[in-house]
């Protein structure tokens, strides 16, 4: 059995300097790194932490806050601030600091913009690329008067401080650069080095939905996902939190980093999460630990070979399909086994919950939806990657198994998990809907968390349910569907003022109650698919107004943590995943299939035009949507053959060439 000490993070955030603190007042963190090297800007404007502070890492090493390769027990992350000294030794206050995103390089950058009366200051940080562990950052000095100035530049790490001293003419501009390294003994070092300063490029090849939101969110998701991995694959399912990882969250962390033309990085990820996070009998891990039977997460099966197949339909590639084959089997009919079997209903049973929750927590036997749904389509990735492979009868007996399975959970007349407020997220043995749990007595939950209230504690509704509609598991449209984005209008802003949904009824939390955006983001997509645009409006405008959006780094939830257990917050790869699921794959709509690429474009009302450039396979897919009013039907115009063309999509050819696609869209 689980205990729930693992639940439990002892790195109390009252101990020690103010910068350990990874929630602080309106903080952003602005991740980089290359695989080779991981930093984080930090921006605490309120004086909490360190204003302007940098952040090291080993990106092969999950560490706490405070263990970063910079962080000093007594100073915290001063040391990395930039101070400036005037001629008489005095400190230059700056009036006003500004931090960033800038696409507008090669590479992604961190601006931080400071000004005074005597001297403006603009530092660019970035990895110039991805062979060497090293971050630049460059600090830009420009006067504006046209009075020469003497200035002293201070900053550094621990153990060493880097002092310039530099003269400026009136009305003119001295860069200094500075790099940063990692050796192999996980020592930090930094030095003042002679490159040239980056310089913006004519195209930077982004995608621009032509709304400041958007193009923040999935620039900045695409930027951070690939730079939170490192070059072996290891990445922490929740930044200075967790130190663990989850086949689940990395399946669709590889989701994320395909999706935005991140292949090889994916592909990395994903060999590493066949080999190490996966048993030789299919049994898969969570938090970096092969569970018991009963307590077996049986959707991160699912959710691999779907990371799997979306791999292999952008890219191309199926080395990995062909070198783990036996292993593919396992992973797929593992749910099967006999340990989950439940005769009566052919559906899989365990005491385990889509959210962690377990048997401490009162989660009985019973079947789980998404321990259902997932294993189904994980059973049609698998048929698709054996087509694609040349194992056609796995492929027909498993499209049969899943098509058996998605039958059983829609329609069974005693176990099926639908009824009339959509789906359902538990039945036990029986057949009963399971409405509630009852935590073990001497559980050891904190006082103070919902499930330790003497008070029901109820399973319905859950986020998860939204899944099968994002999917495409139902069809966006049908009356289950509506019906369970209708009914999960309860878990919106449940006992907090910001928004957002709970993953759950907050009345069965274990932990604080809370916003959470990742799965408010599964809702997002669910509700795109349904049409229900206001909603992801809605969504989207909630996470802006969240701590962490300008940086794009969102916390895993927002609540008041409890003390006892002294919860640090981290932040959650998975959110960026799903950001960029909502736009390529549901906006954008480019969908690769077996045979064909199917082009579906999902507009939110207010979208005017949306450009870019994505690679597929060997060739890119450049697109140019255009609202146009007067439009009755969506016209497609490309320059290879159309297999079929329908109000709202289009099916084309797996082309040798690049594939240019306009499209004039109606306005909602």
């Amino acid at each position: 059995m689980i205990n729930v000490e693992e639940h439990i993070y002892h790195d109390d955030p009252k101990q020690g300097h103010p910068d350990v603190r990874t929630f602080l007042k309106d903080v952003d963190y602005f991740f980089l790194g290359n695989g080779l090297i991981s930093a984080a800007v930090q921006h605490s404007p309120t004086g909490e932490g360190t204003q302007v502070a940098l952040l090291f890492m080993d990106p092969e090493k999950l560490k706490t806050k405070r263990e970063t390769l910079n962080f000093d027990t007594n100073s915290g992350l001063t040391d990395s601030d930039l101070s400036i000294l005037d001629s008489k030794g005095n400190q230059l206050p700056f009036d006003e600091v500004s931090v960033e995103w800038s696409f507008k390089f090669y590479v992604p950058i961190v601006e931080v913009n400071r000004s005074s009366e005597q001297i403006e200051v603009q530092e660019h940080f970035y990895c110039p690329d991805n062979t060497s562990g090293v971050l630049r950052r460059e600090i830009r000095l420009t006067n504006p008067t046209s009075n020469p100035v003497e200035l002293e530049i201070h900053t550094g790490i621990p153990g060493k401080t880097i002092t310039k001293k530099t003269s400026l003419n009136g009305n003119s501009v001295q860069t200094v650069c500075l790099e940063y390294s990692i050796s192999s003994d996980q020592k930090l070092d930094v030095g003042i080095s002679d490159f040239e300063p980056i310089t913006e490029i004519a195209d930077p090849k982004n995608i621009s939905f032509d709304n400041e939101l958007l193009d923040r969110f999935y620039n900045a998701a695409s930027a951070q996902l690939q730079a939170v991995v490192s070059k072996s694959g290891v990445v922490d399912a929740s930044i200075w939190q967790y130190c663990r990882e989850w086949l689940r969250d990395h399946s669709f962390m590889a989701v994320g980093l395909i999706l935005s033309g991140q292949h090889q990085k994916a592909k990395v990820l994903l060999e590493r999460l066949i080999r190490d996070f996966v048993s030789e009998s299919g049994d898969p891990m969570d938090s970096s630990e092969v569970r018991e039977a009963d307590e077996a997460e049986l959707d991160q099966n699912g959710t691999l070979l779907f990371a799997l197949k979306t791999y292999v339909l952008w890219t191309g590639d199926i080395e990995l399909v062909t070198k783990y084959w036996e292993k593919l089997i396992t992973i797929a009919e593992f749910p099967f086994g006999e340990a989950f079997r439940h005769d009566e209903s052919g559906l899989f049973c365990n005491s385990r919950d889509y959210w962690e929750r377990h048997s401490t927590f009162g989660v009985t036997p019973g079947i789980e939806l998404m321990y259902q749904v997932l294993p189904a389509i994980g059973l049609n990735c698998a048929a698709a990657l054996g087509r694609l492979t040349g194992h056609v009868e796995k492929a027909v007996l498993w499209d049969q198994e899943a098509g058996q399975l998605k039958e059983r959970i829609l329609h069974h007349p005693k176990f099926g998990l639908v009824n009339d407020s959509g789906f359902i997220k538990r039945r036990d043995q029986n057949g009963k809907i399971q409405e509630s749990i009852t935590p073990l007595e001497n559980s050891g939950l904190p006082d103070g968390v919902p499930l330790a209230a003497d008070i029901t504690h109820y399973l319905n509704p859950d986020t998860s349910a939204a899944m099968p509609i994002a999917f495409g598991f139902v069809p966006a449209d049908s009356q289950v569907a509506k019906a369970t984005l209708e009914n999960m209008e309860i878990l919106w802003n449940q006992g907090w003022e910001e928004g957002g949904y709970g993953r759950y009824h907050a009345s069965s939390e274990a932990d604080s109650a809370g916003s959470w955006p990742f799965p408010s983001l599964i809702v997002a997509r669910a509700a795109l698919e349904a049409g229900d645009y206001g909603k992801v409006w809605r969504i989207l405008n909630w996470l802006d107004k969240m701590p962490g959006s300008l940086s794009c780094s969102w916390f895993e939830t927002y609540c008041d943590r409890i003390s006892p257990p002294y919860a640090q917050l981290g932040i959650t790869p998975w959110t960026w995943a799903e950001i960029i699921m909502l736009t390529v794959h549901h906006m954008i709509g480019i969908q690769p299939e077996e045979n064909s690429i199917r082009i579906r474009p999902r507009l939110l009302p207010g979208l005017k035009k949306v450009t870019g450039s994505l690679p597929l396979r060997d060739i890119h897919i450049h697109f140019e949507y255009s609202v146009n009013p007067d439009c009755k039907t969506t016209v497609f115009r490309t320059n290879v053959q159309q297999l079929d063309s329908k109000t709202d999509e289009m099916l084309i050819r797996y082309p040798q060439e690049d594939v240019y696609i306009k499209a004039l869209i109606p306005e909602i």
